[in-house]
């Protein structure tokens, strides 16, 4: 592609040249059966052109903000029903745990005794 595309670049660059040079007076606009040609059917057409492209530039902006509040939502409902899943699952397997459980309980005990003495020992000097 990137040796095809300075080619297909060139190649539209003449299109338009060729355009501007060799077409005059092609521009033609029809309103309720109404044909407006040269400058005015130009101007007209680019005027509702441009304001087709804004009205929608503002229907994007507006379908984005509207998704990204519906995903959001959904985005909240779903980490909600996660959070449910896994506190359901942690309460099943904390039967099963409790063996493990005991000595991490006592092992957290002594190492927060630790602690505290050291911290103490460090305020008393």
């Amino acid at each position: 592609m990137k040796k095809i595309a300075p080619y297909l670049i060139l190649f539209l660059c003449a299109l338009l040249l060729w355009d501007l040079l060799f077409t005059f007076g092609d521009a033609s606009f029809h309103i309720d059966g109404d044909e407006i040609d040269g400058p005015l059917g130009a101007m007209l057409g680019i005027l509702f052109a441009g304001g087709g492209t804004l009205i929608g530039l503002l229907v994007v902006l507006v379908v984005g903000v509207v998704l990204a509040v519906v995903m959001a939502g959904v985005g909240v409902v779903i980490v909600g029903a996660m959070a449910i899943a896994g506190l359901a699952v942690a309460a099943a397997i904390v039967p099963f745990l409790l063996p493990l459980l005991l000595p991490l309980a006592l092992i957290w005990y002594l190492v927060s005794r630790a602690r505290r003495n050291r911290t103490v020992q460090k305020v008393a000097v």
